[in-house]
Order: C-alpha cells, then structure tokens, then sequence
C-alpha cells in the first residue's frame, strides 16, 4: 500500500498505462463531513439531486460513516466497492458515470496548457473553480450533474439504493484527497494525463515559423534585477550553496530501458549541478555589484571537445562505462583522452588545440621567432631548436615549447619513449613557459 492508500494499480491495454486505481477502505467518518473540498460537494450534490428518495441516501450516508464500504476500485466509468449491511451480508456495488470522448479530451488539454495556473493546481492535486469553469466553456463536462450518476447493486435495486448510496459518499472522501479519481472515472490516469499535458506544453514552447517576428522572449534575470528599482517587487537574490548539489541515485532494482546506463546518466547529472553552481556564483557576484553587466557564457564546444570537458571537470573518478564512451565521443582512445584530460585542466579548448597542434596564423609564428632570438642559456646559445611549425624542443631536457593561436606559450615534457605531454599552464613568454621545467632557465 502507498501513503495515499492507494493499494495497487493496474496497467491496461493502453499504451501501459493505469487504467485502474484501487484504494484502501477508509475508516469511519464519525464527527465529520463527506466532502471538504468544493469539488467533492459538487459530487455529493449530483448524488442527492439525482436520488428519488432521500431515506436512500440517508441509510447510505449512516453506512459510509460507519465504515460498511470496502476497498474501492476507480476506472474509466465505473467505481466498484463491496458494501456490507449491519447483519454482515455483503453487495457488490458500481456507480457508473460516463467516459469524455477522445474530442472532449482534446479540448481539455488544449484547454489547460493556455493556462499555466492549471496545471500547477493539477499538479498540486486541486482542481480549482475557474479550471472547471473553463473546461465547461470548451464544451468538456468534468464534475457530473443530475442524473449522470448512474447505479448497479447485486442486492437488484432497480436505482439508487444505500449501498451506491454509501459507495457515492465514500468516493467523495477520495476525491477531497486527489481529484484524479474524478479525471480518471472520466476515462484518463493521472501519469497518461499529464504526459499529454506535457507533450502538448512542449510542443507550445517549440518557436514556429509562422510566429511575428520581434516578439520578446522573455527577460535575463540579470536584467530584471537591473532594473529593480522600475518593476514591481522582486523575489529575494538566491543564496548561493557551499557546493554543488548531488544528483539523483538511479540505481534502482529495475532494469533500465534498453540503451540507457544509469552510471552515464547519473555523471552527467552530477556535471550539470556544478556547472548550475558556477553559474549561479557568477550571477551572484554580478549581483552584488549593482547595476548589473552581461554574465560571462560558457564558450561553444564541439562534441568531441565536451566530451574532453566532461571528463577533464569530473567530481570523482569516471566508471568504465562513462569513461569509455567520453573518449570515443572525443575520437580518442583512452590514453589519448588522459593527455586531452592533462591539456584541459591547463588551458582549456586552447590547451587542447595546442596539443592538437592545431594550425597558427603566420604572424603569430614571425613574432614567436623573434621571441626566442632573444631566449638563449647562460652561454649565450639558444635553448630551444625547431621542431615543427610552432614547436621548439630544448635538446637533453625532454621539453618543448609550443606556441597557441593566442601567441602564449605552452610547456611540454615527455618521459624516453613517450608522448609529448602538457606539463603546464601557459605564459607569456618562453623563459616563463620553461621556467618550471628547467633548473637553469
């Protein structure tokens, strides 16, 4: 059983969908009210004006409150519980109520994803007056009215008798609690209908190409807190977290769906909470200086330079599976994407040009030559020989100076037989870049 006494539901032929709810029976109602919610009234009130006599109704209330109804079933159209007499004779009792048409259905939803408050109060398990107001101008009948409630009992009473009766008055406990027991007895369950709330919200928030031009987007929060002192009164400036929060655990005793890893899942979780952290922090610190200036953005990466970020920004160390399919999405084998890793964390999408040895404007490579004229040892010789377009190598040192796009110099080393491997941040000039590598230098 569930905390909302939801006992079990049962996946139809629909999609898999639940099309069936079965709740626990409720215990007595002694000292209070069937229906506390206006939507639950409005269900007792199409129950008594749909009675033809009211000592029905009044022997079927005394039952609910005593507690005479068992579990009951919600599906599309139909409730069904057992109700037991004083003397412990036991009815199968339904109250049927008929089902929305597929048509009906669609103007609901389109009906509700106008309006965003809607789906707050659905989601909140509220079922608000103007939402059912505007379901009926669109031509969608939620709540039922006279005589839509339509009765079956196997104690063969040709209409309402206490067992539906008392059945009625038990639903409208459940429907105080969640009224998706109504949406649901009108043929949709709560997870299918808001899917296609969703569905339909996302296809809303899709750009269309027929859309007028020069229609604002919406405002940068930036902004708006820029211009504070002009709009109406704005939510307090967040505070920052001490560090990022954890991701969800997805590690659950269901398989996952086929493709799907949750380790992946869970990494990239992981790495989306740090860079939301950084991101806040940034917004923060151009907060509090107002008024306040365009927020740094992240710069645009390739794939295979994302994937290097991924793994070069990691909290903790990669699983296989993660790490293996980070370097095939950087085109690299594993120890190719630990040198990727190393040139990363020094420099960013440029360290990874320059290991890359990515192609430099030929005026940054005039001025590099010039530098390193000047860049000679305590003998006067130059330290460095040419090695390539953009590379020089400090002979019996194992280093390397390389030159970025940018004109900074990068520091190499590499073990006898290795590859060339970033050994540093950049610096402006070379006697810097090799100020770490070499005793003399």
């Amino acid at each position: 059983m569930t905390n909302d006494g939801v006992i079990n539901g049962s996946s139809g032929g629909y999609g898999g969908y639940e099309d069936e709810r079965t709740f626990a029976a409720l215990p007595p109602a002694r000292g209070r009210g069937f229906a506390q919610t206006w939507w639950g009234r409005a269900w007792l009130k199409a129950l008594e004006d749909t009675a033809l006599e009211s000592e029905q109704l009044k022997k079927g209330r005394r039952q609910a409150r005593d507690g005479a109804v068992g579990a009951v079933s919600v599906r599309p159209g139909r409730i069904t519980a057992v109700v037991r007499d004083r003397d412990g004779t036991a009815y199968r009792s339904d109250v049927l109520l008929q089902e929305l048409t597929g048509d009906e259905w669609h103007r609901f939803l389109d009906m509700a994803v106008d309006r965003a408050g809607h789906i707050a109060a659905l989601l909140d398990r509220e079922m608000p007056p103007h939402l059912v107001e505007d379901a009926a101008d669109a031509g969608v009948e939620l709540l039922p009215g006279i005589g839509d409630l339509e009765p079956e009992c196997t104690c063969e009473a040709w209409d309402l008798c206490p067992h539906t009766a008392a059945l009625c008055y038990q639903v409208a406990r459940l429907l105080d609690q969640d009224p998706f027991v109504l949406l649901l007895l009108r043929g949709r369950g709560e997870r299918r209908l808001l899917d296609a709330l969703q569905v339909r919200s996302a296809a809303r928030a899709e750009p269309s190409a027929a859309a007028p031009k020069g229609v604002p987007e919406g405002v940068r929060a930036d902004e708006a807190f820029a211009a504070a002192g002009i709009l109406p009164p704005l939510p307090a400036v967040p505070r920052l977290p001490a560090e990022p929060g954890l991701p969800p655990s997805l590690d659950t005793e269901t398989a996952p769906p086929q493709g799907i890893d949750g380790d992946v899942l869970e990494f990239l979780a992981a790495d989306a909470a740090v860079r939301a952290h950084r991101m806040l922090a940034e917004a923060l610190g151009a907060v509090g200086g107002q008024p306040l200036g365009e927020l740094p953005g992240d710069p645009v990466l390739t794939a295979g330079q994302d994937a290097v970020r991924l793994a070069a920004t990691a909290r903790s160390a990669l699983p296989a599976e993660v790490a293996a399919r980070l370097a095939a999405g950087s085109g690299r084998e594993r120890s190719g994407l630990e040198l990727a890793v190393r040139a990363w964390r020094f420099g960013g999408a440029a360290g990874l040009a320059v290991l890359a040895d990515d192609p430099v404007p030929d005026e940054v490579l005039a001025r590099a030559e010039a530098q390193l004229a000047q860049d000679r040892d305590e003998g006067g010789r130059r330290r460095s020989r040419a090695a390539g377009a953009g590379r020089w190598t400090v002979p019996g040192a194992q280093a390397q100076l390389r030159v970025g796009a940018d004109g900074r110099w990068w520091p190499f080393t590499r073990s006898s037989r290795g590859p060339w491997t970033p050994a540093g941040p950049p610096a402006p000039d070379p006697a810097s870049a090799l100020a770490g590598l070499l005793p003399e230098a």
